[in-house]
């Protein structure tokens, strides 16, 4: 664990947690029940850690939802805990607050329109049935590192016209964003993401193409092109968010449906049940969470958190939370708008904007694994592994199949 700090004098003893969130106590066997460690029943809905240089942790469903959506009294400007990064990445339009990220948001929206995902959908289904022949003659596959962290990757890099075989190398840039492990001061991580990002930027700034970059740079803001600095910023953010939250969804995916055989036979069964178990799957197994810096002082839940402070909002703990969903750790296809109501993909001015393109992949991935590949398992004799950190998920899933 990192260095604790000393508790502030204005956080009351009992909301003192000992939690480090990209090593939670467990999450190597079981990331939610990690969590979940901190929603005791009857406890505290905020909490303090000493870790990562000191921050608030929302441990209650409402209060992670809330305060995610509060743009007026809290800003994303930090991006982590980890001192520096916000610094250091300065990402458009993530790290931008109301009024000043709305231009550049809209820019973004436009270029992961609803039909340009709809146009997409053919090649996604290329690369995840290309993917599933590979694998289908063998029985037994690594999910995670064979499947999860190379279909979605793969169509966010096709996305961006970058090439498939840098992923490797892109793989461990998102990594030490999310997990970082102190191989790369994040001044290193920004410039090494700069210096590959820079020529397919400075030809998509000189020569716009039809790919993802060129289509949200050609857009104006406030009127007037994208600065050469605007246009870093946005690449970087875009960059890190198609590196690691789909790859980390299709893993607990096929790690729930390797679990419950039964579900596997009704998706087969009833093929039209699989948007709404989509929906559903995203609510059950939530990964992200993100970390905001309060713009003034906020009392909530008996304390008070001070201006400048950072909490940490794990979509975890709301999605799972009782109060916030009925019987929330049971798999409901039928739950229909109140699924949607999950912080997977966040809430308020900073919601995800590529949950979209993330709902058609992980539908695609349902139709074409279910439809081709026989009943999967997991192999008894090798373990599941998983991860914390901002993105957490599987590290290992062994799946087995009658060949």
């Amino acid at each position: 664990m990192t260095e604790a700090v000393a508790r502030p004098a204005h956080v009351p003893a009992d909301r003192v947690v000992d939690f480090d969130i990209y090593n939670p106590p467990g999450v190597e066997q079981d990331y939610a029940t990690a969590w979940q460690a901190l929603q005791k029943d009857g406890g505290p809905g905020l909490v303090w850690t000493p870790r990562n240089g000191g921050h608030w942790i929302a441990v209650g469903g409402e209060h992670v939802r809330n305060l995610w959506g509060d743009a007026a009294r809290l800003s994303s400007e930090v991006l982590s805990v980890t001192p520096g990064q916000g610094d250091a990445l300065r990402f458009i339009p993530l790290q931008l607050d109301p009024p000043a990220h709305n231009p550049f948001r809209n820019a973004v929206m436009k270029g992961f329109a609803s039909r340009f995902v709809v146009a997409l959908e053919p090649q996604v289904k290329a690369v995840a049935t290309e993917l599933i022949d590979e694998l289908i003659g063998r029985g037994s596959c690594d999910f995670a590192t064979e499947f999860a962290e190379v279909m979605p990757v793969n169509i966010f890099l096709s996305l961006i016209d970058v090439p498939l075989s840098d992923r490797p190398m892109l793989r461990e840039f998102g990594k030490q964003l999310t997990r970082p492990d102190g191989t790369m001061t994040v001044e290193q991580l920004a410039q090494a993401v700069d210096d590959y990002l820079w020529p397919f930027l400075q030809q998509r700034l000189e020569n716009p193409g039809e790919d993802l970059f060129s289509r949200i740079l050609s857009v104006p803001i406030d009127g007037r092109p994208w600065t050469v600095d605007e246009a870093k910023r946005l690449t970087r953010n875009l960059l890190f968010g198609g590196l690691d939250t789909v790859a980390a969804m299709l893993g607990m995916i096929a790690l729930h449906l390797a679990r419950h055989p039964e579900h596997q036979r009704l998706l087969r069964e009833q093929p039209d049940l699989i948007p709404g178990a989509a929906d559903e799957f995203m609510r059950r197994y939530p990964t992200v969470s993100v970390s905001r810096n309060l713009v003034t002082d906020v009392e909530l839940d008996g304390v008070t958190m001070k201006e400048g402070e950072i909490v940490f909002l794990p979509s975890v703990l709301h999605n799972l939370d009782p109060h916030s969903f009925d019987a929330p750790e049971e798999v409901r296809f039928d739950r229909g708008l109140n699924a949607a109501r999950h912080t997977t993909m966040g809430a308020g001015p900073h919601r995800c904007v590529g949950a979209g393109l993330a709902r058609s992949e992980i539908i695609i991935f349902l139709r074409e694994w279910l439809g081709r590949m026989p009943e999967f398992r997991l192999d008894p004799d090798k373990p599941v592994t998983m991860k914390g950190g901002t993105v957490g998920g599987c590290n290992t899933i062994p799946l087995l199949w009658d060949s």
